[in-house]
């Protein structure tokens, strides 16, 4: 039996606040995607819209990102981007990243290297994964971006990875 959540509902469909009602109740891991600007400056954004899709042939990870969004355009443009999966520490990056200040760069370490599809962010991440964008569909209000990893690096491992869901933050609980 489905039991509508509230009584303004969209004639077709469910409204808004109900879906994020639904996904609020979602816990999922923290990440930032970066990339890298035409001009090479960095650029970067909360995102915990993060799947994994397949295993073979290639590895390959999903990451949703809002139209019009710079960071998008940036990774699209690049045709490559980095995930930065986030540890336990790393909750103020993460507010940071989704804050849209266009000086978050200048207020975290970073580092660049040959074959990084986007800036690493090291003393937040507990992993990142380089990635090759192999294909992005549009989808409603977001665009869906499909990257081959490429290369992954291990930052700080055995941190604890910082999770999101009933709009706050939390940290994997120890085992």
């Amino acid at each position: 039996m489905t039991v509508p959540l509230s009584s303004d509902r969209p004639a077709q469909g469910v409204a808004p606040h109900d879906f994020r009602a639904l996904m609020a109740g979602f816990p999922t891991g923290v990440g930032i995607v970066t990339a890298f600007q035409p001009d090479g400056r960095p650029i970067g954004m909360t995102c915990s819209s993060i799947c994994s899709v397949s295993l073979t042939p290639s590895p390959t990870l999903l990451v949703c990102l809002r139209k019009g969004s710079p960071t998008l355009a940036a990774l699209l443009s690049a045709g490559t981007f980095a995930l930065n999966l986030l540890h336990e520490g790393g909750r103020a990056t993460a507010e940071l990243f989704a804050s849209g200040d266009p000086d978050r760069f200048d207020r975290v370490a970073w580092r660049s290297g040959a074959g990084f599809g986007g800036p690493h962010l090291p003393a937040d991440s507990h992993v990142t994964a380089d990635c090759e964008i192999s294909q992005y569909n549009a989808i409603g209000d977001h665009e869906a971006v499909f990257g081959k990893v490429t290369a992954v690096t291990a930052e700080e491992p055995e941190r604890a990875p910082l999770l999101y869901g009933r709009r706050r933050y939390a940290v994997w609980p120890a085992g």
